[in-house]
Protein backbone atom coordinates (compact mmCIF):
# COMPACT_ATOMS: atom_id res chain seq x y z
CA UNK A 1 0.00 0.00 0.00
CA UNK A 2 1.07 3.34 -0.88
CA UNK A 3 2.21 5.51 2.10
CA UNK A 4 0.06 8.59 1.63
CA UNK A 5 -3.30 5.92 1.50
CA UNK A 6 -1.49 4.61 4.90
CA UNK A 7 -1.57 7.54 6.26
CA UNK A 8 -5.59 8.01 5.30
CA UNK A 9 -6.47 5.02 7.13
CA UNK A 10 -7.43 6.44 10.72
CA UNK A 11 -9.80 9.20 8.33
CA UNK A 12 -11.36 6.61 6.95
CA UNK A 13 -11.80 4.70 10.00
CA UNK A 14 -13.40 7.66 11.80
CA UNK A 15 -15.55 8.56 8.87
CA UNK A 16 -17.28 4.55 9.44
CA UNK A 17 -17.60 4.86 13.03
CA UNK A 18 -19.22 7.62 13.33
CA UNK A 19 -22.06 7.50 10.29
CA UNK A 20 -22.25 3.77 10.77
CA UNK A 21 -22.44 0.61 8.73
CA UNK A 22 -24.42 1.99 6.15
CA UNK A 23 -21.22 4.15 5.78
CA UNK A 24 -18.66 2.40 3.60
CA UNK A 25 -15.06 3.88 3.04
CA UNK A 26 -12.44 2.27 0.45
CA UNK A 27 -9.03 3.16 -0.28
CA UNK A 28 -7.87 2.46 -3.67
CA UNK A 29 -3.74 2.36 -4.66
CA UNK A 30 -3.77 2.95 -8.61
CA UNK A 31 -0.30 2.12 -8.42
CA UNK A 32 -1.54 -1.53 -8.57
CA UNK A 33 -4.72 -0.82 -10.89
CA UNK A 34 -6.14 -4.71 -10.82
CA UNK A 35 -5.61 -4.85 -6.73
CA UNK A 36 -6.52 -1.21 -6.36
CA UNK A 37 -8.84 -2.06 -3.14
CA UNK A 38 -6.17 -1.58 -0.50
CA UNK A 39 -8.75 -0.75 2.41
CA UNK A 40 -12.22 -0.87 3.46
CA UNK A 41 -14.43 0.04 6.50
CA UNK A 42 -17.68 -1.82 6.30
CA UNK A 43 -16.88 -3.09 3.01
CA UNK A 44 -20.49 -4.89 3.39
CA UNK A 45 -22.41 -1.66 1.83
CA UNK A 46 -20.95 -2.46 -1.33
CA UNK A 47 -19.22 -5.85 -1.22
CA UNK A 48 -15.65 -4.29 -1.55
CA UNK A 49 -12.78 -6.09 -0.72
CA UNK A 50 -9.35 -5.88 -0.32
CA UNK A 51 -7.56 -7.19 -3.56
CA UNK A 52 -9.99 -6.15 -5.97
CA UNK A 53 -10.21 -3.83 -8.58
CA UNK A 54 -11.53 -0.41 -9.19
CA UNK A 55 -15.13 -0.44 -10.98
CA UNK A 56 -16.81 3.00 -11.20
CA UNK A 57 -13.62 5.48 -11.09
CA UNK A 58 -13.56 6.27 -15.01
CA UNK A 59 -17.45 6.18 -15.66
CA UNK A 60 -18.81 8.10 -12.69
CA UNK A 61 -16.20 10.14 -11.05
CA UNK A 62 -13.13 11.50 -13.87
CA UNK A 63 -16.50 11.60 -16.68
CA UNK A 64 -19.04 13.12 -13.59
CA UNK A 65 -19.37 16.81 -15.58
CA UNK A 66 -18.96 18.12 -11.56
CA UNK A 67 -15.57 16.31 -11.09
CA UNK A 68 -13.50 19.63 -9.66
CA UNK A 69 -10.94 20.12 -7.62
CA UNK A 70 -9.89 16.16 -7.57
CA UNK A 71 -13.20 15.25 -6.43
CA UNK A 72 -16.78 14.04 -7.14
CA UNK A 73 -19.67 14.33 -4.40
CA UNK A 74 -22.96 12.52 -4.48
CA UNK A 75 -22.91 10.41 -7.19
CA UNK A 76 -25.08 7.66 -7.06
CA UNK A 77 -25.54 3.84 -8.30
CA UNK A 78 -27.17 0.91 -7.89
CA UNK A 79 -25.68 -2.47 -6.39
CA UNK A 80 -26.60 -5.82 -8.09
CA UNK A 81 -28.75 -6.44 -5.75
CA UNK A 82 -30.70 -3.19 -5.78
CA UNK A 83 -30.10 -1.20 -3.07
CA UNK A 84 -29.23 2.35 -4.11
CA UNK A 85 -25.88 3.97 -2.99
CA UNK A 86 -24.88 8.05 -2.78
CA UNK A 87 -20.67 8.16 -3.32
CA UNK A 88 -18.10 10.62 -3.03
CA UNK A 89 -14.62 10.09 -4.54
CA UNK A 90 -11.17 12.37 -4.00
CA UNK A 91 -8.42 11.69 -5.87
CA UNK A 92 -4.63 10.94 -3.99
CA UNK A 93 -1.81 12.95 -5.22
CA UNK A 94 2.04 12.54 -3.99
CA UNK A 95 4.52 15.59 -3.67
CA UNK A 96 4.73 15.18 -7.43
CA UNK A 97 1.22 15.33 -8.29
CA UNK A 98 0.88 12.29 -9.70
CA UNK A 99 -2.17 10.53 -9.13
CA UNK A 100 -2.00 7.50 -6.43
CA UNK A 101 -4.91 6.98 -4.91
CA UNK A 102 -8.40 7.74 -4.68
CA UNK A 103 -10.22 7.97 -0.99
CA UNK A 104 -13.85 7.26 -1.76
CA UNK A 105 -17.48 7.10 0.79
CA UNK A 106 -20.36 4.51 0.01
CA UNK A 107 -23.15 5.67 1.46
CA UNK A 108 -26.17 3.14 1.18
CA UNK A 109 -29.39 5.08 1.27
CA UNK A 110 -32.27 2.58 0.08
CA UNK A 111 -33.78 3.55 3.45
CA UNK A 112 -33.56 6.77 2.81
CA UNK A 113 -35.04 6.58 -0.93
CA UNK A 114 -37.97 4.46 0.47
CA UNK A 115 -38.50 7.14 2.97
CA UNK A 116 -38.44 10.09 0.63
CA UNK A 117 -40.42 8.55 -1.56
CA UNK A 118 -43.30 7.94 0.82
CA UNK A 119 -42.95 11.59 2.01
CA UNK A 120 -43.38 12.57 -1.30
CA UNK A 121 -47.00 11.07 -1.68
CA UNK A 122 -47.85 14.08 1.11
CA UNK A 123 -45.26 17.01 0.75
CA UNK A 124 -43.87 17.80 -2.87
CA UNK A 125 -40.34 17.38 -2.88
CA UNK A 126 -37.96 18.29 -5.65
CA UNK A 127 -35.51 15.64 -6.74
CA UNK A 128 -31.72 16.36 -5.41
CA UNK A 129 -29.76 18.39 -7.80
CA UNK A 130 -26.76 16.99 -6.86
CA UNK A 131 -27.30 13.15 -8.51
CA UNK A 132 -26.01 13.62 -11.55
CA UNK A 133 -25.16 11.67 -14.83
CA UNK A 134 -21.23 10.76 -15.94
CA UNK A 135 -20.50 12.97 -18.69
CA UNK A 136 -16.95 14.61 -19.80
CA UNK A 137 -15.79 18.08 -18.15
CA UNK A 138 -14.61 19.99 -20.51
CA UNK A 139 -12.19 21.99 -18.00
CA UNK A 140 -10.65 18.63 -16.20
CA UNK A 141 -7.31 16.81 -17.55
CA UNK A 142 -8.92 13.48 -17.69
CA UNK A 143 -6.50 12.59 -20.04
CA UNK A 144 -3.67 12.82 -17.51
CA UNK A 145 -5.52 10.44 -14.78
CA UNK A 146 -6.01 8.05 -17.47
CA UNK A 147 -2.86 8.09 -19.03
CA UNK A 148 -1.25 7.27 -15.28
CA UNK A 149 -3.62 3.99 -14.94
CA UNK A 150 -2.55 2.78 -18.53
CA UNK A 151 1.09 3.35 -17.38
CA UNK A 152 0.44 1.03 -14.32
CA UNK A 153 -1.68 -1.26 -15.91
CA UNK A 154 0.69 -2.25 -18.59
CA UNK A 155 3.65 -2.19 -16.49
CA UNK A 156 2.41 -4.01 -13.79
CA UNK A 157 2.18 -6.98 -16.50
CA UNK A 158 5.06 -6.57 -18.77
CA UNK A 159 7.67 -7.51 -15.80
CA UNK A 160 6.24 -11.08 -16.40
CA UNK A 161 6.01 -11.17 -20.16
CA UNK A 162 3.07 -11.29 -22.24
CA UNK A 163 1.21 -13.09 -24.72
CA UNK A 164 -1.44 -12.52 -27.32
CA UNK A 165 -3.95 -14.26 -24.39
CA UNK A 166 -2.04 -11.41 -21.95
CA UNK A 167 -2.81 -9.03 -24.05
CA UNK A 168 -6.67 -10.09 -24.50
CA UNK A 169 -7.09 -10.18 -20.96
CA UNK A 170 -5.77 -6.91 -20.27
CA UNK A 171 -7.70 -4.99 -23.02
CA UNK A 172 -10.32 -6.84 -21.61
CA UNK A 173 -9.97 -5.16 -18.25
CA UNK A 174 -9.03 -2.16 -19.60
CA UNK A 175 -12.67 -1.82 -21.30
CA UNK A 176 -14.56 -2.87 -18.50
CA UNK A 177 -13.17 -0.40 -16.31
CA UNK A 178 -13.72 2.06 -18.81
CA UNK A 179 -10.75 3.30 -19.92
CA UNK A 180 -11.50 3.67 -23.99
CA UNK A 181 -14.44 5.66 -22.73
CA UNK A 182 -11.41 8.98 -22.85
CA UNK A 183 -10.49 10.30 -26.21
CA UNK A 184 -6.79 9.09 -26.81
CA UNK A 185 -7.03 6.24 -24.70
CA UNK A 186 -6.47 3.77 -28.20
CA UNK A 187 -3.44 5.58 -29.21
CA UNK A 188 -1.76 5.44 -25.22
CA UNK A 189 -2.51 1.98 -24.74
CA UNK A 190 -0.91 0.85 -28.38
CA UNK A 191 2.06 3.06 -27.34
CA UNK A 192 2.53 1.50 -24.18
CA UNK A 193 2.13 -1.99 -25.23
CA UNK A 194 4.21 -1.14 -28.64
CA UNK A 195 1.70 -2.34 -30.12
CA UNK A 196 -0.55 -0.67 -33.99
CA UNK A 197 -4.26 0.78 -33.26
CA UNK A 198 -5.13 -1.51 -35.58
CA UNK A 199 -4.05 -4.31 -33.35
CA UNK A 200 -5.80 -2.81 -30.30
CA UNK A 201 -8.90 -2.44 -32.26
CA UNK A 202 -8.34 -5.92 -33.27
CA UNK A 203 -8.26 -6.96 -29.35
CA UNK A 204 -11.18 -4.86 -28.41
CA UNK A 205 -13.34 -6.54 -31.03
CA UNK A 206 -12.59 -9.75 -29.60
CA UNK A 207 -12.91 -9.25 -26.32
CA UNK A 208 -16.26 -7.50 -26.69
CA UNK A 209 -17.38 -10.30 -28.77
CA UNK A 210 -16.39 -12.72 -25.84
CA UNK A 211 -18.20 -10.25 -23.38
CA UNK A 212 -21.70 -10.20 -25.13
CA UNK A 213 -20.85 -6.42 -25.89
CA UNK A 214 -22.10 -4.46 -29.05
CA UNK A 215 -19.05 -3.79 -31.10
CA UNK A 216 -18.51 0.07 -32.36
Amino acid sequence: MHVLLKSLIPIAETIGKTFGNRCEVVLHDLTIPEKSVVYTVNGDVTGRREGQAFDRLVRSVLLNKNFTRDYAVNYTFETEDGRKIKSSSSLVRDEAGEVVGVFCINYDITFMKSLHDELELFLPMQEDSSVISPEMAADLDVTTVVDTLIDNIVSGRKKQGLTKQDNLEMIRFMDDKGIFLVKGAIDKVAACMGLSKVTIYGYLDTVRGKNGKSQS
